[in-house]
């Protein structure tokens, strides 16, 4: 992105990573993302959880789920020391800190 380091608060993103059309991508979209915060801001978000139903409604679509167990130590790879994630059924939020 095209901004200058440690600009924002926060950066979230709803519903977009499985748009992402690969893990690498994704792992760049992290550490973009911690790159854009300042000291203490807060990337956020949420996705949907791998399944027959989220993959049928992308039938033709990039579909890249990112798996919530592994994303803890994608974000401790793009800096974030630690991250919250709450697991539901077919979703997952996500909460991390630019120490």
């Amino acid at each position: 992105m095209p901004l200058p380091d440690g600009r924002f608060d926060a950066v979230v993103c709803f519903t977009m990573l499985h748009h992402v059309p690969s893990p690498r991508q994704q792992d760049q979209l992290f550490a973009e993302a911690f790159r854009v915060l300042r000291p203490g801001g807060v990337f956020a978000g949420c996705d949907g959880r791998a399944g027959w139903g989220f993959r049928l409604i992308h039938l033709g679509d990039t579909y890249v789920p990112v798996p919530p167990r592994t994303l803890p130590g994608r974000l401790r790879a793009a800096g974030f020391p630690t991250t919250d994630i709450s697991l539901r059924n077919d979703n997952f939020r996500f909460r991390a800190v630019r120490p």
